[in-house]
């Protein structure tokens, strides 16, 4: 395997999430479940279309054991499409043990199937190894089927070639297949890593910029506090909580978005921010600086522009500082934190600072000691700039669709949150993914109990106003 025609190295931004992945960050976990007799035969001819429409889901990971590059195989000849199916009696056992690990009846089975394909690593550090001799694959389906006639099927993908808006479009191509249709025929032609995309001049930055910004980095990281650690020293793994708003609330928190130039990310950094300041007692106007990581589609402003059909990883992260005290209202919180994150994103920060970030991620994961008591945590919370808005009733109802999640593990090198939210028929549906045991299951839902009072209060407030300007 040392010669190979149809190849391309990573990008820097790929190899970092590699390295991440390896470490147990960036596992993607889409699930469906469905009341609906699943037709075998239509879904792999759905999976084989996917692939098949896009190069970069029918590779393999490949290290040169001569130049010791790693580089993505297109087309490699072992098939590469693994469809697993699990009989009822295999799921129900599954189900029993997970339900008891987790030690809360009360989660359905597809959320406790979620967190357990987040936690299935086939590219961990042991696993990498492989590389040298036949490659990794980066996609893996696991159909489970339930006694009640029930089925969930679950796409576990590795993040550098699958990001959020790479998976919420294999999602739509999927069931418009499976629903009967004939898909959007969404065919890639050629894929190129996100650094060879960037417009001439916009990453430009001098030698003593870098340096500036990698120290200031660095300082920062140890002036900023964490949510309260619970155990630092076991196994970490990711869990997942969730919070969901009814149309109403979704449609009042929306509408003070809009009134105020700001976007839904700056509400959910601030409620998340607001509610660990509050965890912790403190003295009355005790400021506290957090590290709130923000991210971005880059496709459309990248050279030339990519489609949302697009598959890879082309998200950047913007790093912000924020600053809480006693008493913070929301409102202002949230215009704050989105005002920080729109003027890095206006001075190109999410093209500059590329190299800066993926240099500290990777030395955050070959040195854990450079992190608060070696958790790996590199910030507080992640948000995306923008939510996923599904309106896709028709072809839920054609799949028989109950529920559906999907999000990305935490539990290598990251922040202590990160935010999955969904506008779905209106209604807000976050999920919340952490570190456990670093963080409890106890810990993270009364911190969402805190968080959906202060959006309550935010929702009232916004109404009071709303009946004063009328």
């Amino acid at each position: 395997m040392e010669t190979r025609t149809n190849s391309r190295n990573l990008g820097s931004t790929e190899q970092n999430w590699c390295k991440a992945v390896a470490s147990g960050t960036g596992i993607t976990v889409l699930a469906l479940q469905a009341s609906k007799v699943v037709n075998i035969t239509l879904l792999k001819t759905a999976l084989q279309e996917i692939q098949n429409n896009h190069p970069i889901l029918n590779s393999m990971l490949y290290k040169n054991t001569t130049t010791g590059s790693t580089s993505f195989i297109i087309n490699p000849p072992v098939p590469n499409l693994h469809l697993n199916i699990i009989t009822p009696a295999t799921t129900s056992q599954l189900l029993r043990t997970l339900t008891s690990q987790a030690s809360n009846a009360s989660l359905s089975p597809l959320h406790l199937i979620v967190e357990h394909e987040l936690n299935i690593n086939e590219w961990s550090s042991a696993a990498n190894r492989a590389l040298c001799n036949q490659g990794l694959y980066l996609w893996f389906v696991n159909l489970y089927t339930l006694l009640d006639q029930k089925w969930i099927l679950v796409i576990r993908l590795h993040t550098a070639v699958c990001d959020r808006t790479s998976a919420v479009s294999l999602l739509k191509e999927l069931r418009e297949v499976m629903g009967g249709g004939v898909g959007g025929g969404y065919k890639e032609e050629g894929n190129m890593g996100l650094e060879d995309l960037i417009p001439v001049g916009k990453a430009k930055k001098t030698m003593w910029e870098h340096g500036k910004d990698m120290v200031t980095y660095s300082v920062n990281t140890f002036r900023l506090k964490n949510l309260k650690f619970k155990d630092v020293k076991g196994p970490l793994h990711s869990e997942v909580v969730r919070l969901k708003m009814n149309i109403q609330e979704t449609q009042m928190l929306l509408a003070g978005c809009k009134s105020r130039g700001i976007k839904l990310c700056g509400v959910l950094a601030a409620v998340t921010l607001m509610a660990v300041y509050s965890s912790k007692r403190r003295p009355n106007n005790n400021r506290k600086k957090y590290g709130v990581v923000f991210l971005n589609d880059c496709r459309s402003y990248l050279q030339p522009p990519l489609s949302q059909h697009h598959s890879g990883f082309y998200h950047s992260a913007i790093n912000t500082i924020q600053e809480v005290k006693r008493g913070e209202n929301l409102w202002d919180l949230a215009t704050r934190s989105y005002t920080s994150f729109a003027s890095s994103k206006n001075n190109n920060k999410h093209f500059t600072d590329i190299a800066d970030l993926n240099f500290l991620m990777s030395k955050a994961v070959d040195n854990p000691s450079l992190t608060p008591k070696s958790s790996l945590r590199t910030a507080l919370v992640t948000v995306f700039e923008d939510p996923v808005i599904e309106t896709s009733r028709e072809i839920r109802q054609d799949l028989s669709l109950d529920d559906y999640l999907g999000c990305a593990s935490v539990h290598g090198v990251g922040p202590s949150i990160a935010i999955f939210d969904t506008v779905v028929d209106g209604q807000l549906d976050c999920l919340f993914v952490y570190p456990s045991p670093l963080h409890s299951r106890e810990q993270m839902q009364e911190l969402i109990a805190s968080m959906k009072t202060s959006l309550v209060d935010g929702i009232k407030m916004e109404e009071n106003l709303e009946s004063r300007v009328t």
